[in-house]
């Protein structure tokens, strides 16, 4: 059936919501300032969460690279680099779920019994182990985020989550979790997991648009040495995180056990960006802008959205032109105000212990070397 050019651009935008995450901004935002960009140009992301900055350029057929230290978010990333048949993802979730045996390791303890289905947390089980195996194939790199997207979230007559009642952004703490559920009476059900895969894999890759080169990297973006050698940006288009916000890993806790990490949520996160004081993540993000400037092109464009915690009481805008200033090599050319982070999906909308969402900014530079 031939559908229309409006349905076909609507229908190439659904990769981008593979996964809920709340620390995000809208596609619109990098969409519309990679249109003025040339095809032969390379994007880069040194703080890409979840990839949306790499899906607006794939949407243009520009190149890009995407940075992120969280395993979670350069998964869900990743998912939008690939180009992957429907049926292939389900083949391969056929094919691994076909085998014969019992998951190698089940979490347990009374957050994972109540979370979810016996048979079903086996099956996410399996599926896990042999992602964990080998996850190099599009098909299984979109088959990673599609689980990662479905591991938890509301109850639908239709399932389209694998847990009892959740958030789909982030994942409550086992004790929050327990109080709503007893308190609720809610019990997980049994979820067949290949339908949701099914279903998932045909909205989001069936009008996917062509590949166009890149990768997503999880790295500290401060440190990217040679991990960017031999690539030359024309753009960088970007939201850092916001100084003193700790929940980006605790969060994503059951996300990272899908990945590898500990059935438990850690709350340490001692080398993520934005748990030091003011002055040192002014000179952490000028050292990010210092990194990148050798792998750009004179006169690339350097876009940054960025914000503050109400709770805090800093000046946003102070903090990134210093570290612009201290970097030494980009000049700001604007600043203007962003709105509210609520409006758009964008950083912090969901973090309402924090108070108040302040105005966020856009800011434009230029390299100048």
């Amino acid at each position: 059936m031939d559908i229309s050019a409006a349905d076909k651009k609507k229908y190439a935008r659904r990769l981008n919501t593979i996964c809920p995450y709340f620390t995000m901004f809208p596609l619109a935002f990098p969409y519309q300032q990679l249109r003025r960009a040339k095809r032969s140009n390379w994007v880069l992301d040194p703080f890409c969460g979840r990839g949306t900055t790499n899906y607006a350029a794939r949407l243009l057929n520009i190149p890009s690279i995407g940075v992120d230290s969280s395993p979670v978010a350069v998964a869900i990333a990743q998912s939008k680099f690939v180009q992957a048949r429907p049926a292939d993802i389900v083949r391969v979730a056929k094919v691994i779920l076909s085998q014969n045996r019992d998951p190698e390791e089940v979490p347990n303890g009374a957050f994972w019994k109540r979370c979810y289905h016996s048979k079903t947390l086996a099956k996410l089980c399996i599926l896990r182990e042999e992602l964990i195996k080998t996850c190099e194939s599009p098909a299984r790199i979109a088959l990673r985020a599609i689980l990662l997207g479905s591991l938890h979230g509301p109850r639908y007559n239709v399932p389209s989550y694998l847990s009892n009642q959740m958030p789909r952004t982030y994942a409550t703490k086992p004790r929050a979790a327990l109080k709503f559920w007893k308190k609720k009476r809610l019990f997980p059900e049994p979820v067949d997991v290949l339908p949701i895969i099914a279903r998932k894999a045909s909205y989001f890759f069936g009008h996917a648009p062509a590949a166009a080169g890149g990768k997503a990297i999880q790295a500290d973006s401060r440190q990217l040495g040679s991990l960017l050698k031999g690539y030359h940006f024309d753009w960088v288009i970007t939201s850092p995180p916001y100084l003193g916000m700790r929940t980006y890993i605790p969060d994503q806790w059951v996300r990272n056990w899908f990945l590898g990490g500990p059935p438990i949520v850690d709350y340490r996160g001692e080398d993520q960006l934005g748990l030091e004081g003011k002055t040192n993540f002014t000179s952490a993000l000028a050292s990010v802008w210092r990194g990148i400037a050798p792998h750009c092109n004179d006169g690339a464009r350097l876009v940054i959205r960025f914000g503050a915690l109400p709770s805090l009481k800093v000046d946003s805008r102070t903090i990134l032109c210093n570290s612009l200033k201290d970097s030494g090599s980009w000049r700001v050319l604007t600043i203007k105000n962003a709105g509210k982070a609520t409006k758009g999906n964008r950083q912090a909308s969901q973090f309402k212990a924090a108070g108040h969402p302040l105005n966020e900014i856009d800011l434009h530079a230029i390299l100048e070397k």
